[in-house]
């Protein structure tokens, strides 16, 4: 696992090399996933891209040299500026109000679609509170319903 770490850090500071940004790259492990944050800098906007698209973009790239490369661990998770981080806590907040909702009422709550990340923040806040929550539809269209636990 250590090996596949430093691969990948080594990787994406040489891929933020080419967009001039030399910068050092905090890297650790949790879970089976490589955790590479970038810390903040002039190119935040950049290296986010609109909704993400770019960190994902970048995520993608280690990865992939990772499996190319034949490290056993592939799964990266890139975060700048502690973007993801700080989405996910603005997100478990509406959370709250929908859980509480859910509670309150007894009855169940269909969610707008959102990605796979919001999904596991919402499924996990959900778990935690005691109730039931199952994801539905495909694709771009995946959501998820609250339900009251059947207890």
């Amino acid at each position: 696992m250590e090996e596949s770490i430093l691969f990948a850090k080594k990787y994406l500071e040489d891929t933020l090399s080419f967009f001039g940004l030399n910068t050092d790259v905090r890297a650790t492990s949790e879970d089976d996933v490589i955790e590479l944050e970038v810390p903040s800098s002039h190119l935040n906007g950049f290296l986010i891209g609109q909704h993400g698209e770019t960190m994902r973009a970048l995520q993608f790239l280690v990865s992939n040299a990772l499996k190319n490369q034949g490290y056993q661990y592939c799964r990266v998770n890139v975060d700048v500026a502690e973007y993801k981080k700080q989405r996910a806590d603005r997100l478990a907040d509406r959370a709250q109000a929908w859980l509480h909702s859910v509670k309150d009422s007894g009855e169940p709550l269909e969610l707008k679609p959102m990605s796979a990340v919001d999904r596991r923040v919402v499924h996990k806040l959900a778990q935690d509170h005691g109730l039931i929550s199952e994801s539905i539809g495909d694709g771009r269209d995946r959501r998820i319903i609250l339900k009251p636990s059947e207890a």
